[in-house]
């Protein structure tokens, strides 16, 4: 067991490493993500410009929601690892791979983790930079459980989003292109996943149909725990199960693809 742990640790290394070199595209990628908040300030401020209340929630509630969901985004968000794993198996280099004691759901995930590390560390700088220009529409809920039951909701948030991008990179054994299915999985995962809109504001029957799918826990659940978006312990509570369903079908998933894939692979190249 510490054989192992230690042999993805330093991958893990290897990775941090690696994306230490490119952490300034990573700093200048956040800091114009905050762009996008100026746009967000706008519209938003002109929806409450006549009511104090949109579904129950402040201007000030929504518009913590969304630079919660930028943090979060940098912290847990697969940018392209899907793309990564598809090189990976188009070019050959996966057959290293298959000749050494490693497991590549573990390796590609210790790669992972290492650049969201980065990423999650420097989206800080942004956020400190502007805080005294946004702290007084930010507001956060104070109950201590919310920040109790954050790091398994974003773990397995981590997991869903990782292992949906390592799915779709196992599509390389079927197909020489996976674009179009990553750019509709992207546009699903905007809608359905809050990241246009807060998904409360969608009707009853619909947040609840969106609410069995995994898209629902990549980025809303998480970011909607932290904010206070949604308010129910039971229902919170509920919600982590499934969750935990969908990281369980992900994970087992992700194992198919790449048994089934295998079989089709030709080792040549690498």
């Amino acid at each position: 067991m510490i054989a192992i742990f230690n042999k993805y640790r330093a991958v893990f290394g290897v990775g941090l490493q690696s994306n230490l070199v490119y952490r300034v595209n990573f700093g200048v990628r956040g800091f114009f993500s905050f762009f996008h908040l100026m746009v967000v300030f706008i519209l938003w401020s002109a929806a409450y410009s006549n009511k104090p209340l949109i579904n129950g929630f402040t201007f000030a509630q929504t518009f913590t929601y969304f630079v919660t969901m930028i943090v979060v985004q940098f912290m847990i968000g697969a940018f392209n690892e899907d793309y990564q794993i598809s090189d990976e198996i188009r070019n050959g280099l996966i057959n290293q791979f298959l000749l050494k004691p490693v497991n590549y759901f573990a390796y590609r995930f210790s790669i992972y983790a290492s650049a969201r590390l980065v990423t999650g560390l420097l989206i800080l700088i942004p956020v400190v930079v502007t805080y005294p220009l946004l702290r007084h529409h930010l507001t956060l809920p104070h109950e201590w459980w919310r920040f109790a039951l954050a790091p398994p909701v974003l773990v397995m948030s981590a997991l869903i989003q990782f292992g949906i991008a390592y799915c779709f990179g196992m599509l390389s054994f079927w197909f020489l292109e996976i674009q179009g299915f990553v750019i509709l999985s992207m546009a699903i995962e905007s809608m359905l996943g809050g990241q246009i809109f807060p998904l409360d504001l969608l009707p009853n029957w619909l947040f609840n149909a969106s609410a069995g799918l995994p898209y629902f826990y990549q980025m809303y659940f998480p970011v909607a725990l932290l904010t206070g978006r949604i308010s129910d312990p039971d229902t919170i509570i509920a919600m982590m199960a499934i969750q935990l369903f969908w990281v369980a079908v992900i994970l087992l998933a992700c194992q198919v693809l790449w048994r089934r894939g295998l079989r089709l692979h030709t080792a040549v190249g690498g």
